[in-house]
């Protein structure tokens, strides 16, 4: 074997190509090493398995029992891969309690916007509980009869939509206030009333930020609203392929903002 060809499978050599530093490959250790870069990834895998499922199933390429056999291999992976997720949340409340904390010491700009925070990190404080209960009810965990485990299993969609539909209020609320900073900065560039530690151009390019994190946010939500009212509802015909394309659109955004939030 030459020098060259033991070069070549010399995984350090391989390495080599990467050159001494790669941003991008640090930037996506970064991601998956987070909780919630983990969180997202396995998101879109969860929610679109259910549409591939639903194309292999419209194809139906090949006998019915290969096309069976490929659509159970699917759900044994989406399957572990959302009982991973909800157990993956099992610190959930912490975060929430941290920032109610935060949120009375640094309370929005209107008391509009304050009340509706205050009620989504109440929904998300009953929410959590609620679906450990119901993941531990399902796994035969602690003793819950199935009727009981799937009634906590809705509450907890129940008061998850109560936050979905509240998160609409709060970015109406957001957007008006990114509004009156934009013209408010505005008027003052075009009146020359400018103070000498102030930088319009770092305020400006801070509130276009700002709308886009709202403009991925409003996305998100909407991928939520029709699956937690269908969680919600006893009986819904709503299509388990529409799960996977709501829930896997969310899953993009999810990714984007994990992605920026590593950065």
């Amino acid at each position: 074997m030459t020098e060259k060809q033991k070069e070549l499978i010399n995984p350090l050599a391989i390495a080599k190509l990467l050159g001494s530093s790669n941003p991008k490959l640090d930037h996506l250790v970064r991601f998956l090493n987070s909780v919630r870069g983990t969180d997202k990834v396995l998101m879109f895998i969860q929610y679109w398995s259910k549409v591939i499922i639903w194309f292999i199933y419209r194809k139906k390429k090949g006998s019915l029992k290969t096309t069976a056999s490929l659509i159970q291999r699917i759900k044994n992976l989406a399957g572990p891969v959302s009982d991973f997720r909800i157990l993956l949340r099992y610190y959930g409340l912490l975060p929430m309690i941290q920032y109610m904390n935060y949120l009375e010491y640094h309370p929005p700009s209107t008391k509009l916007a304050l009340t509706i925070e205050r009620l989504q990190n109440w929904a998300n404080i009953i929410y959590y509980p609620l679906e450990h209960i119901y993941w531990l009810g399902a796994h035969d965990v602690i003793p819950l009869s199935e009727e009981k485990t799937n009634k906590i299993g809705i509450w907890s969609c129940r008061f998850w939509a109560a936050y979905v539909i509240l998160e609409y209020g709060r970015l109406m609320e957001q957007y008006k206030d990114l509004k009156r900073r934009e013209t408010g900065l505005l008027k003052r560039i075009k009146a020359g009333d400018i103070e000498t530690c102030e930088d319009p151009e770092a305020e400006m390019a801070s509130i276009k930020a700002e709308r886009i994190t709202m403009f991925v946010n409003t996305c998100i939500n909407t991928g939520y609203l029709p699956l937690t009212i269908h969680w919600s509802l006893e009986k819904s015909n709503f299509p388990d392929v529409l799960v996977g394309v709501f829930g896997g659109f969310a899953s993009i955004f999810q990714i984007y903002s994990a992605w920026k939030a590593t950065a």
